[in-house]
């Protein structure tokens, strides 16, 4: 999927520290810069020997500090000023001297005095050799930084760079990049909150090879996911067949057809607070599902009957819970009608209107919707689905807040 460019008027403060990860942390600097973002970056001496400060400052397009005794390159006090411009500070590759360091308040370089400084949102990723990790003062050192809020991204298993096995790789940079860009936009307005999310198709086999679906990619259902989770609520994500990854922090439950979605919702119903109903699912299956391919000169598919009706179900078991749902309409005008009339005779709190075609709608990276409910209705621009999602999210935070 295509970044969206959702970190403008952001400012990161970017440390770097001397892991041989560190040529991994150019490529998210770069990735966070294609999103909008000014990045400031920051370097110890031993990163320094490992990557090039001229290569960050080329990515990042501004000053790379490393010295604190540095002439200024404009007359402040500049680890100071650093950490009051910053939105976020990310020091990735967290050697364990580093996480150390930090964790009892050293302040022996720029990096570290700039950090102690700062009064912000923190993110440190991890990378070390497997029995670093695992030592006991490294894990007490991490324990003490979360106790203090500042979010870790445990590291990745796999082959180090000493060939061994194990814990202590660096994240991909895809997966570091999408977690700050979640810490920049994250509140806890829905903290408390228990959220479930439906998303992608459903399929409806006819025999073991074919079935019957829609293009749904599941990209606004998990997009709307992640944007719940960013604001502090607990998320299941039941999702149909797609090739996406939960975002961090959601719980994910995979299912086939519309039988198995809305039995799993009805058993995760109980435990949560509102619905974001975003799944495409099949209004048709076959009456009769065979064991064995059907033959082509075995003539038609067989009878179609309904899935049942996942939106209606629960909400007639909602009690008070709030229900948003979704209307995937290719005639605007007339669709808002259906949309309101669904919103009413489904037991909805909130309708999206989707307007979909050749240009938008599923599979696309991008969307629009109309968000309606008794209030009146909202459009939401043309944009990529997750500040989409986040447009949702805050509307649905204000109706709650009511």
């Amino acid at each position: 999927m295509q970044s969206p460019e959702d970190l403008q008027d952001k400012t990161v403060l970017f440390g770097v520290t001397g892991g041989i990860a560190a040529y991994k942390a150019v490529e998210v600097v770069s990735a966070l810069r294609r999103r909008g973002a000014e990045v400031m970056v920051v370097m110890t001496d031993a990163a320094s020997e490992l990557v090039s400060p001229l290569t960050f400052q080329t990515i990042s397009a501004n000053p790379v500090y490393t010295d604190m005794f540095a002439e200024p390159k404009q007359w402040n006090v500049e680890h100071i000023e650093l950490a009051q411009r910053a939105d976020l500070f990310a020091v990735v590759p967290a050697t364990a001297n580093i996480i150390a360091k930090i964790a009892c308040g050293i302040a022996d370089d720029f990096l570290s005095t700039t950090w102690l400084a700062f009064t912000g949102p923190r993110i440190i990723a991890p990378a070390m050799n497997a029995n670093m990790w695992d030592n006991p003062v490294t894990q007490r050192n991490l324990r003490c930084l979360t106790g203090l809020g500042c979010e870790v991204i445990e590291p990745d298993r796999g082959r180090l760079a000493s060939g061994a096995e194990g814990r202590g790789r660096l994240p991909e940079p895809g997966v570091i990049t999408e977690e700050i860009s979640s810490a920049l936009h994250g509140d806890c307005s829905l903290s408390g909150y228990r959220i479930l999310v439906t998303a992608g198709p459903t399929r409806e086999y006819f025999d073991p090879v074919r079935y019957l679906s829609n293009p749904s990619s599941g990209k606004m259902g998990y997009a709307l996911a992640r944007a719940a989770r960013e604001r502090g609520a607990g998320v299941h994500l039941v999702s149909g067949p797609t090739d996406l990854s939960a975002p961090r922090g959601v719980q994910l439950h995979r299912v086939t057809s519309a039988e198995e979605m809305l039995e799993r919702c009805r058993r995760l119903w109980p435990q949560t607070d509102a619905l974001f109903m975003c799944a495409a699912v099949c209004d048709y299956r076959p009456a009769r599902h065979s064991e064995q391919k059907i033959k082509k000169d075995e003539g038609q598919l067989g009878e179609m009957v309904r899935t049942p009706d996942i939106v209606t179900t629960l909400s007639e078991e909602s009690g008070k819970r709030f229900i948003l749902g979704f209307a995937a309409e290719t005639d605007e005008v007339a669709g808002t009608e259906r949309a309101v009339d669904k919103m009413r005779r489904k037991g909805m709190d909130m309708i999206a209107l989707n307007p979909v075609g050749e240009a938008r709608g599923f599979g696309m990276d991008a969307n629009r919707v109309v968000l309606i409910d008794d209030e009146g209705s909202e459009s939401l621009p043309e944009m990529h689905k997750l500040p989409l999602a986040r447009g949702i999210v805050d509307r649905v935070v204000r109706v709650l807040s009511v």
